[in-house]
């Protein structure tokens, strides 16, 4: 008997000290913590930097480290590919520290993680059109990084937020051009021209302005406003002589976004998988925007 429960008093002495070295290292001081966290973002174990980052937030809040903690809490969060609560993290920290040395990090990191925001596996590594998705967190990176330049134009991120807003800016181009093809192939001809009038006004010298003015000259003839319609093709033709819409004898071709066909049964039937078409309507990328393929399928690189 006295066996037996020696036996048993040492599975339970042994089994205790597995569990504690399971449960891993117990840090106490503000400067364990942040040199523990330091260790793991280096080795890019984020998800334990983030627990330590917070533990450290939360024991210490005054201490020496808690500022500079929360400041790699927001980039441990981003690399982690929790983009809101990155960008949740930068908004406490401009909240709490308004005239913090770093506070323009914090700005260009809510701008790098709407840019970034929505990208998963997928995205990372297979090429993907990102014109055609949903434009608002492009919309809503572009203003972030607009609010840097604003208050920090010298701050050492602003070169590359101006690079990002230039890309911003051709995506966001790019998509008022998909909307108004759509809108050409449903014969919605006024919202097409006015799609394309935006982008001429608010995108100038995007790649996207020929393809703007020729779905102009193409909804302004099917809407039969012939002066319209003539003004803005001399101003294709002068501008973008080479445009694809153009005949080889310098004609117009009205019928070059008559490729807008039904989808047939069969790409009904397997969702688009076959029976694929060509893009419809106007997309001049490849001759106007020599790096489309780089440029509209993966942004720059950064961070």
């Amino acid at each position: 008997m006295l066996a037996r429960l020696l036996l048993i008093i040492a599975s339970v002495t042994f089994l205790a000290a597995c569990s504690s070295q399971d449960e891993g290292p117990k840090y106490t001081t503000e400067k364990d913590f942040y040199e523990a966290a330091q260790q793991q973002l280096k080795a890019r174990q984020w998800e334990t930097a983030i627990d330590n980052l917070q533990a450290l937030e939360a024991n210490f809040p005054f201490g020496t480290y808690a500022e500079q903690a929360q400041l790699e809490l927001i980039y441990a969060y981003y690399r982690n590919f929790e983009h809101e609560a990155s960008s949740a993290a930068a908004d406490r920290f401009i909240r709490l520290h308004p005239q913090h040395r770093s506070v323009d990090y914090a700005f260009y990191m809510k701008g790098l993680a709407s840019f970034t925001e929505g990208s998963g596996m997928f995205e990372r590594f297979l090429p993907t059109d990102l014109t055609q998705r949903d434009p608002g967190a492009a919309r809503q990176s572009f203003a972030h990084f607009s609010q840097l330049l604003a208050r920090f134009p010298n701050s050492q991120y602003a070169p590359d937020a101006r690079k990002r807003m230039i890309y911003l800016r051709n995506l966001l181009a790019r998509y008022e051009i998909h909307v108004a093809n759509y809108y050409m192939k449903r014969g919605a001809w006024v919202a097409a021209a006015n799609r394309g009038r935006y982008v001429v006004e608010n995108f100038q010298q995007t790649p996207a302005v020929p393809d703007a003015l020729a779905v102009m000259v193409q909804s302004y003839h099917a809407l039969d406003m012939d002066d319209l319609s003539a003004n803005t093709l001399a101003t294709l033709k002068t501008n973008y002589p080479t445009h694809p819409a153009f005949k080889s004898n310098g004609e117009f071709n009205y019928q070059h976004s008559g490729r807008l066909e039904e989808r047939s049964w069969i790409s009904y039937a397997t969702f688009g998988l076959f029976d694929k078409k060509d893009p419809p309507g106007f997309d001049s990328r490849e001759q106007y925007n020599p790096e489309y393929f780089r440029e509209n399928q993966a942004p720059p690189e950064g961070v």
